[in-house]
């Protein structure tokens, strides 16, 4: 039986865990500097971004782009923090990986993909792209020019679901641009993959998803290394769509990621 007091204990444990966890959120979120990025015709991306926690005039950074996936759209610069971002900032990987990180938020009428706004299911990158992929592409541009810290030989870009097809799109649109890119949980279109074959590129997917098919990273794969490149491949087998979840724990990642260089 619980007595009063032990109940009152508790209940001050639950709240003071709670009020920890949220403290801890803030914190966390106020380690990036809120941003909006806006272009010659007026329109706008918020985004979050985080520099390295000693930035040396005299260094060199690399510049990783996070792009969310579909349920963090919207303006209120925050929700795109949700996932993945914590794990880049985290001490150990700041320490051993110091980077520009910056996470923009696509609007809630848009998509990173342009097959995704147009519902296809055979991932059809149209003409032109979306306009929040194109402003995530400026932002690359823009940040390059106001930091002459960011290394351009170091630009990666990471995305989840709706940010994974995102990734896919923003390399097979400009495949020069990036160092690496790590798609998770996406798709993209197969009759470009021969843009990607000197890219290193590390996808992942969990075997059990049933909202974005893993054949559609897979067939990503097959299509890649049958055009002459090597990316690497990981499926979790049990793991349904959170497949970010382990592949952003992943140490062996970060690691990958960081060593890429595109004149080494």
């Amino acid at each position: 039986m619980v007595t009063g007091n032990k109940f009152k204990q508790i209940f001050q444990f639950v709240i003071g865990l709670i009020v920890f966890l949220c403290m801890g959120n803030i914190l966390f979120s106020d380690r990036f500097e809120k941003r909006v990025y806006v272009n010659t015709d007026g329109n706008e991306l918020p985004y979050r971004l985080i520099k390295p926690k000693t930035l040396d005039e005299k260094e060199k950074y690399p510049l990783v782009i996070l792009l969310h996936g579909i349920g963090e759209r919207g303006d209120d610069n925050e929700a795109q923090l949700k996932w993945g971002a914590k794990e880049f900032v985290a001490e150990e990987n700041m320490e051993k990986y110091p980077c520009f990180l910056a996470v923009p938020q696509c609007p809630i009428n848009d998509f990173w993909a342009s097959a995704l706004r147009a519902l296809s299911r055979d991932f059809k990158m149209s003409e032109e792209p979306t306009q929040a992929l194109r402003m995530v592409l400026e932002i690359v541009i823009a940040l390059q020019d106001e930091f002459s810290q960011i290394d351009p030989d170091r630009l990666y870009i990471t995305g989840l679901s709706m940010g994974g097809f995102g990734a896919w799109e923003a390399i097979q649109r400009k495949p020069d641009l990036f160092a690496a890119a790590v798609p998770i949980c996406g798709g993209g279109d197969v009759s470009k993959a021969d843009r990607l074959t000197k890219l290193p590129i590390w996808i992942f997917h969990g075997a059990e998803d049933q909202l974005v098919n893993p054949k559609w990273s897979r067939d990503m794969f097959e299509a890649i290394k049958k055009a002459g490149g090597n990316p690497k491949y990981t499926e979790y087998p049990g793991v349904g769509h959170h497949s970010w979840v382990p592949a952003y724990s992943d140490p062996e990642l970060f690691e990958w990621l960081f060593s890429q260089k595109k004149n080494p």
